[in-house]
């Protein structure tokens, strides 16, 4: 028996990690755009709950899609079988049932990609297909270098019934944690927003509110940030692992400004709006920040002591940058008053935007 599902369409956002890259191949091919789904939302959520994956995202271990698109009522489960046969029995049911599938997979067994036979480390990809009689499926995995096409079955057992270890000083980050045959399934619950002026404000609403008025202000928003940060630069002297928990975390959050930027480069190139252009290049600059920062971070190893002051003046010029943009969205916002209510999201008024936190509306 042979299956390929079509149209599966590789997507990717230069910042994304899998995760974005993964979500924004299974949104396609569902015939949702990816730039706005995933650029929507924009904030910041740390609970300290570190995950040694590529795909890891703070806070929402157990459903990854609905911390990438809150807006759009996306949801997203774990499936974690037995064994590798029971996992692809698993797998190859939702392939001939027309749904492609995330998997979760170690790099170090797929040939395609750089890391093969060298480095192990926890990634996701979608496999679209699959040839019985070839012994082969078909992935797309568009991180680069990118592949799209067959890879024996052989490889892909191996790659998901990894138990990822760490065996030299190069398995760094995403090590040390088995893949276990992982797979995921999603679904849309609900209609989705459409593109207008009214939805790109109520969702710059809902995300400056999270960063600046968070429910839980130690893990969350702008403050959650500065005190992230500044656990993590008292305790790298003493506790080598955050040179890893930092780089991991800063990872999707990066991700995710840039993904905000173009989303709201997107909004004012549609709308004509050279406000929101504006406002897009200086989320863009706050995604800078963050690679310079992680970076920085994952060069400090060595040395952690000498690369301490450095990591602090990188971390005040990143949380400064929040503060301009947020200033701004304030500014912007205070002018605009949404007159529709959008599936899914609260209905946000200009009194609302008037209560914003002075940080934001000054």
């Amino acid at each position: 028996m042979r299956v390929e599902l079509t149209p599966v369409t590789p997507w990717r956002h230069e910042l994304g990690h899998c995760l974005h890259t993964t979500a924004g191949v299974l949104l396609a091919h569902r015939g949702l755009d990816p730039g706005i789904v995933l650029g929507a939302a924009w904030g910041f959520h740390y609970p300290g709950d570190l995950r040694r994956e590529e795909y890891y995202l703070p806070g929402h271990a157990d459903d990854l899609f609905a911390g990438l698109a809150p807006y759009h009522g996306l949801h997203s489960r774990w499936h974690t079988p037995a064994g590798p046969d029971e996992g692809w029995q698993e797998v190859r049911a939702e392939l001939c049932a027309g749904r492609p599938v995330a998997v979760a997979a170690d790099n170090f067994h797929l040939p395609f990609r750089p890391a093969h036979r060298d480095v192990h480390t926890n990634h996701l990809m979608v496999v679209h297909g699959f040839d019985d009689e070839a012994g082969e499926v078909y992935v797309t995995d568009p991180v680069p270098p990118a592949h799209q096409g067959p890879l024996s079955l052989a490889a892909l057992t191996a790659a998901r019934d990894s138990g990822n270890p760490v065996r030299h000083d190069r398995d760094m980050f995403f090590t040390a944690n088995p893949i276990g045959n992982r797979w995921l399934s999603w679904e849309a619950r609900g209609p989705q927003p459409p593109f207008t002026p009214e939805f790109v404000a109520e969702a710059m609403a809902r995300n400056v509110r999270g960063l600046t008025d968070p429910a839980d202000p130690r893990t969350s928003g702008l403050p959650g940030l500065r005190a992230f940060l500044d656990g993590a630069w008292e305790r790298l002297d003493s506790a080598p692992e955050v040179v890893d928990e930092v780089f991991i975390v800063a990872g999707p959050v990066l991700a995710t400004t840039g993904l905000h930027g173009d989303f709201l480069d997107r909004a004012g190139r549609e709308s004509g709006d050279a406000r929101l252009r504006e406002l897009a290049r200086q989320v863009a600059g706050v995604a800078h920040h963050w690679a310079a920062l992680r970076i920085a971070v994952a060069t400090a190893r060595a040395d952690r002591a000498a690369a301490l002051p450095a990591l602090r003046r990188r971390s005040a010029r990143l949380v400064e940058s929040y503060e301009q943009v947020l200033a701004a969205l304030g500014r912007h916002l205070s002018g605009v008053s949404p007159t529709a209510h959008v599936s899914g999201l609260p209905r946000i008024s200009r009194r609302q935007t008037d209560d914003l936190p002075a940080e934001v509306t000054q």
